[in-house]
C-alpha cells in the first residue's frame, strides 16, 4: 500500500514550502505553531498522519534558535502522530560553520544539531549546500545532500550567453576552491582564487588572487554570503585587478549586520541568490540582489525519496 505524502513547515521559510507544494500539487500540511505566554514554543498537527510519508520544511535561519527549536518539536508532534517516516527537508543548515575544533575548548556545533535532528525522530535529512560537505557524516541516518549548482549554473548561461569566454569564476577563499572548479568546469570557463588572511570572527582581509581576471567578467561563488565582508573586498581585489565586472552568486544569503549596505555600495553589479532563506523585503533595500527559486529542485527531490528513487541522478 503506497503512503501518503505530506509535507508541513515551520515559520521560518512558509513561502519556500508553498512553492514546493505547487511543485508536487499538494496541500500544506495542517500545523497550529503558537508560543506559551513565555516564549515557548506550542506545536499541534491539526491532522491525521498515522502511516504517512511525511516531509518537515524548515531553514535554520533567523531567528535560529526558534527555527531549529520548530523543527525538533514538530519532528517529535509527528512521530508521536504515527507518522510511518520523518523526513526533515533542511534548506539551510545552521551552525554549519562550526563543523570543527579549530581553536582549543571550542564545541563542534554542526554535530549537536545533528545530533537533535536525529534525536527528535527524523529517519532522514535533506539539506542543500552544507558549509562543509562532511557535515553528512555527522548524521546517523541518510542525508540527501542537494546543490543548488543547477539552479544557478541556468541563470549564468542565460546572462552570460554571449560572453561565456569572458567569464572567470572566482572562488573567495581556498576553502571554496572545490565548489568553484565545479561551476567552472561546467561553463568551461577559468577559475581564479582570492588568497585572503581572516582576521577574526565576520573580518577578512583580502591579500592576492591567483589567477587572470583583468577584462573578464568575474563572477564570485561562495556557499553563504552573511555580513558580505568577503565579498565585497573580494569584488574590489578583483575590480583592482582590471576585471571587466564583478557579479557574485550565492546559495544562502544570511545577510545579516551591515551586509545589504556593504553589497549595495559595493563594486558588485548584481548579487544572485536563491531562496533557501527568506529575504523578507531585503531585496528591495537592496536592489542588486536577484533571487532565483529552489523549490522545483527541492520538489523533485522530495518525490524521488518518496517514490523510492535516485536523488543523485538529479545531477547527473
Amino acid at each position: 500500500m503506497e503512503k501518503t505524502l505530506k509535507l508541513f513547515s515551520g515559520n521560518a521559510n512558509p513561502a519556500l514550502a508553498k512553492e514546493i507544494c505547487g511543485c508536487l500539487g499538494i496541500g500544506m500540511g495542517a500545523a497550529a505553531i503558537s508560543s506559551f505566554s513565555d516564549g515557548e514554543i506550542r506545536i499541534k498537527i491539526d491532522e491525521n498522519v498515522r502511516g504517512a510519508d511525511v516531509f518537515v520544511v524548515q531553514s535554520c535561519c533567523t531567528p535560529v534558535n526558534n527555527s531549529i527549536m520548530e523543527l525538533l518539536i514538530m519532528i517529535d508532534a509527528l512521530k508521536r502522530s504515527s507518522a510511518y517516516r520523518i523526513t526533515a527537508v533542511i534548506p539551510y543548515f545552521g551552525y554549519g560553520r562550526q563543523d570543527r575544533k579549530d581553536q582549543p575548548r571550542v564545541p563542534i556545533t554542526a554535530k549537536l544539531v545533528a545530533d537533535l535532528v536525529t534525536t527528535a525522530g527524523a529517519d532522514r535529512v535533506l539539506t542543500m549546500d552544507l558549509h562543509a560537505g562532511q557535515i553528512q557524516g555527522f548524521f546517523n541516518i541518510p542525508v540527501d545532500h542537494l546543490y543548488a549548482l543547477p539552479v544557478l549554473l541556468s541563470y549564468i548561461n542565460k546572462r552570460f550567453a554571449k560572453d561565456l569566454k569572458d567569464v572567470v569564476i572566482v572562488s573567495p577563499d581556498a576553502g571554496g576552491v572545490e565548489r568553484a572548479r565545479a561551476f567552472a568546469k561546467r561553463l568551461q570557463t577559468n577559475l581564479a582564487i582570492i588568497d585572503k588572511r581572516r582576521e577574526g570572527p565576520n573580518n577578512a582581509q583580502v591579500m592576492n588572487i591567483i589567477g587572470d581576471v583583468e577584462g573578464k567578467h568575474a563572477i564570485l561563488l561562495d556557499d553563504m554570503i552573511d555580513t558580505a565582508g568577503t565579498i565585497v573586498q573580494g569584488a574590489q581585489a578583483c575590480s583592482d585587478k582590471g576585471a571587466k565586472s564583478v557579479w557574485a552568486g550565492c546559495v544562502h544569503p544570511v545577510l545579516s549586520g551591515p551586509a545589504l549596505e556593504r553589497l549595495q555600495g559595493s563594486r558588485l553589479t548584481e548579487v544572485v541568490v536563491t531562496n533557501t532563506i527568506p529575504l523578507n523585503g531585503k531585496d528591495q533595500q537592496c536592489p542588486k540582489l536577484r533571487v532565483l527559486s529552489v523549490a522545483p529542485l527541492l520538489g523533485e527531490a522530495i518525490k524521488r525519496i518518496h517514490e523510492e528513487e535516485s536523488v543523485s541522478s538529479l545531477f547527473e
